[in-house]
């Protein structure tokens, strides 16, 4: 059986998946003797994509993992930061700072970014679609649209960004939860009709999953909602997955679903809506009487942050290439309107614009290759997220 083109951990840890170009750097610098020259190199990005104003930075505990032991050592602001990237003056803000000889991290450049980039964009967008929602329930089904290899990458970013339910086992496994979902249309086809799927669904399922009964395969969804109440007796919602061709104005459509469950009884059962949603989508039919959102590609197919590591001191002295700033930079934030701040030394007193005190918000987290302070969960993650979303009156 041949391999799959996925690359696996040891692939990364061996640097095989870097860019090619390096590995020629290190042997160069190692051929020059200039293998032990200490460097900085910070992490940072000159914009964020669709006009966003803020991004959500995902993915630090992965490059912990995979950079304990090399003997470097890095600050990085927490993981699930809100942030922006220039400060108002336009500098760069560094989301992190690794320290230590550039041949003993350098081939580790192409991982470590897309440890960063992409889970960084995924919780963005997932933030984003959570404020859409009004803090409404939204369950990530994306994982399909992209590669498996990177399925529980995905749901976690999905997860600290603001969702509030993954749909892999992977993924439910890396968050700490049951994964989530109900059937798809397929069942109802293989059964014959919505009745007989729905009672098999009632009897083979284990009893502490939510009966959620997926409702617009052959007939009209206020008619199939009313079924799914009378085939199954502790029904937890319905799912509308209606197709674009059908779904005219999917608002009155939802209305009109809820108008049929609470005349005929049924006030407790939920209406969960998918299919193509995105943060506009959402931000259309909040208003309605869904309960929740199940939300696919336009989380998982989340544009990435383009965040770039670059070398700004060379054995304690400022250097770097032509538009970036040179020298070892602290990163501060305002706690009240989240501006972001840098500075040259680590207990300056940094003023925001609006009057505030900003703080000095990144932390050493590995110390010679070692850990410092313990792992946070993607739950402590979450949740520092949507008391930022808060603070900033998004939610």
């Amino acid at each position: 059986m041949e391999k799959l083109f996925i690359a696996d951990e040891k692939d990364v840890r061996d640097g095989y998946t870097m860019d090619i170009y390096f590995e020629r750097t290190k042997k160069i610098l190692e051929a020059s003797g200039l293998a032990e020259t200490k460097v900085c190199a910070e992490i940072t990005g000159s914009s964020l994509p669709r006009g966003w104003e803020w991004g959500v930075f995902c993915g630090l505990e992965e490059v912990i993992r995979l950079t304990e032991g090399l003997p470097i050592s890095i600050y990085a602001v927490p993981e699930g930061t809100l942030f922006k990237t220039r400060t108002p003056d336009s500098v760069r803000v560094p989301l992190m700072n690794i320290f230590g000889a550039y041949t003993d991290f350098g081939i580790f450049e192409t991982a470590i970014l897309g440890m960063l980039c992409q889970p960084s964009g995924t919780a963005t967008a997932a933030a984003r679609t959570k404020i859409a929602a009004k803090n409404k329930t939204v369950l990530a089904f994306g994982n399909r649209r992209m590669h498996p290899a990177i399925a529980g990458v995905l749901d976690r970013s999905c997860y600290i960004g603001g969702c509030d339910g993954v749909s892999s086992k992977i993924g439910g496994d890396i968050i700490g939860k049951e994964a989530i979902g109900t059937v798809p249309h397929t069942l109802m086809l293989l059964m014959g009709s919505n009745d007989a799927a729905f009672r098999a669904f009632d009897r083979v399922i284990e009893k502490e999953v939510p009966r959620i009964m997926l409702i617009d395969t052959f007939s009209d969804e206020r008619t199939a909602a009313l079924e799914a109440c009378t085939s199954i007796k502790d029904l937890k919602g319905v799912r509308l997955d209606t197709p674009g061709s059908r779904r005219g104005n999917f608002k009155e459509l939802i209305n009109e679903v809820r108008w049929e469950l609470d005349m005929n009884g049924h006030k407790d059962v939920d209406i969960i809506v998918s299919g193509g949603l995105d943060e506009s989508s959402i931000a259309d039919i909040v208003d309605t009487s869904v309960s929740g959102f199940g939300v696919g590609t336009s989380i998982s197919n989340a544009p990435t942050l383009d965040l770039s590591m670059d070398v700004v001191e060379k054995d304690g002295q400022p250097i770097s290439k032509r538009g970036k700033f040179g020298g070892r930079k602290f990163t501060y934030r305002c706690p009240k309107c989240f501006e972001m701040g840098v500075s040259l030394r680590p207990d300056d007193k940094v003023v925001c614009g609006c009057g505030n005190k900003m703080e000095m918000v990144e932390k050493e987290v590995l110390r010679n290759g070692k850990r410092v302070g313990k792992e946070r969960t993607p739950s402590d993650i979450r949740d520092y997220v949507i008391k930022q979303l808060k603070t900033a009156g998004k939610l």
